[in-house]
C-alpha cells in the first residue's frame, strides 16, 4: 500500500478497479482518524468504543472516498460533467472534485431538503444547482434518466465506482485496529455506505482471512423504509443526510445486514440529537445530525441491555458538524452581552 499521506487511489490501487491509465485524482481524502471514546463508551460499560471520524475528509464527509474514484473513472471515460441528485453531501463532494479536475458539476436537490452549509459548499465550488419540488427520490429518478448521456457521469451511489472508493474506510479501520471490530454502527440513508463497508470487510476476509463485524444500521424513525420494508413517500427527519424514502442500494444494504447477522433499526430525532450533543460535549467531536444516528442506536441498545459484552465497537461518523450549522444552535440560547469587568468574569468561572 502507498504512503499514508496519499489519496485513496494511490493507497489502495491494487484493490480498486483502476489501471495505469486511470488519473490519480485526489484532494487528500481518506486516512481519517479512528478515535477511542473517552466518556460515552465508559458510561455505557463499553471498554473498546471507537469513532471513525469521516467528517475530516476534504469536503467534510465520507462521500469524498467514492467521489475520488468516480471522478477518476469519469475523466478516463472523457466525461465533461459530473451529475448527481443529493441531500447535500454528495453535491458538495461532486462539486469539489469537479472543480479540482476542471469539470462541470450539475446537482439536483430537493427544495427545503438540504442543510444550508452543504448548499453553500456546492455553490462555492461553482456547481450549477437545480432545486426541484419533491423529495430526494424524485431528484434521483430525474438524474438517472441522463445517466447514459455522452460526456455526463452520474456520480450518485448507483455508480459502482462510488461504492468501490467508500469501501476503503473498512480497510483503514482494520489497519488502525489491527483487525475488524466485533460490531460496526452506521447511519443508513441511501444504503450505499453500509454496502461499501460490508464489501470492504468481506474482501479483507477473502484475501487475508480477517474477521467481519456484525453490522448495525440506523435509520431515522420518520425515514425508515428498510425497517418498514416498503418505501416512505414523504420521509421526515432532522437528519437531512438520511432523509431518503426509497434507497438506491436497498438490496445490498439488506444483504449487509443479513450476511453479518446484524440489524437495521430506527432511532427518533430526539435520540439522534441527544447523541449529537453527547458527541460534542463528551467526546469533542462535532458532527452533523445524521452522523449521530449510529451512536444513538448504540446508546439505545446498550441502555436496554441488548448489546452483549466483549469486542471492539466502531461507530461511523459520516459528516462534519459545520455541514449543518442550524442544527448546532437548535435549542441553544446565545449569551447576552455583559459589562467587561473582572467580577463578571469571576462569576462565569464560578
Amino acid at each position: 500500500m502507498a504512503a499514508m499521506g496519499a489519496g485513496i487511489i494511490d493507497r489502495y490501487a491494487a484493490y480498486l478497479p483502476v489501471t495505469a491509465a486511470t488519473p490519480r485524482v485526489t484532494l487528500g481524502e481518506g486516512s481519517t482518524p479512528l478515535i477511542r471514546s473517552s466518556r460515552i463508551g465508559p458510561s455505557l460499560g463499553i471498554e473498546q468504543l471507537y469513532f471513525k471520524y469521516e467528517g475530516l475528509n476534504p469536503s467534510g464527509s465520507f462521500k469524498d472516498r467514492g467521489m475520488a474514484v468516480a471522478t477518476a473513472k469519469a475523466l478516463e471515460a472523457k466525461a465533461r460533467t459530473l451529475l448527481c441528485a443529493s441531500t447535500g453531501n454528495t453535491s458538495a463532494s461532486a462539486a469539489a472534485y469537479a472543480a479540482r479536475c476542471g469539470l462541470r458539476a450539475v446537482v439536483v436537490v430537493p427544495a427545503g431538503g438540504v442543510a444550508a452549509g452543504k448548499l453553500a459548499q456546492a455553490l462555492a465550488y461553482g456547481a450549477s444547482i437545480l432545486v426541484v419540488n419533491g423529495s430526494f427520490d424524485v431528484a434521483l429518478r430525474l438524474v438517472r434518466q441522463l445517466a447514459g448521456e455522452p460526456g455526463v457521469a452520474l456520480v450518485n451511489s448507483v455508480n459502482p465506482f462510488r461504492i468501490e472508493g467508500q469501501k476503503t474506510a473498512a480497510f483503514e479501520i482494520v489497519e488502525q485496529l489491527g483487525d475488524a471490530p466485533a460490531r460496526l454502527f452506521i447511519p443508513v440513508g441511501n444504503g450505499g455506505n453500509i454496502t461499501a463497508y460490508w464489501r470492504g470487510f468481506t474482501e479483507l476476509q477473502r484475501r487475508d482471512g480477517r474477521s467481519r463485524p456484525v453490522m448495525y444500521g440506523a435509520q431515522a424513525e420518520g425515514a425508515a423504509p428498510l425497517v418498514r420494508g416498503k418505501p416512505v413517500p414523504r420521509p421526515r427527519t432532522i437528519a437531512s443526510a438520511i432523509r431518503i424514502g426509497n434507497p438506491a442500494s436497498w438490496n445490498s444494504a439488506i444483504a449487509a445486514k443479513d450476511e453479518s447477522g446484524g440489524t437495521i433499526a430506527t432511532v427518533t430525532d430526539a435520540e439522534i440529537m441527544a447523541a449529537h450533543r453527547r458527541l460534542s460535549r463528551e467526546e469533542g467531536l462535532l458532527v452533523e445530525p445524521a452522523s449521530a444516528a449510529g451512536v444513538a442506536l448504540l446508546i439505545k441498545m446498550a441502555s436496554a441491555g441488548r448489546l452483549s459484552d466483549g469486542g471492539s465497537i466502531v461507530c461511523v461518523l459520516t459528516g462534519h458538524g459545520l455541514k449543518d450549522p442550524q442544527a448546532l444552535t437548535r435549542g441553544l440560547r446565545l449569551p447576552r452581552p455583559v459589562r467587561p469587568t473582572l467580577s463578571t468574569l469571576m462569576r462565569a468561572i464560578g
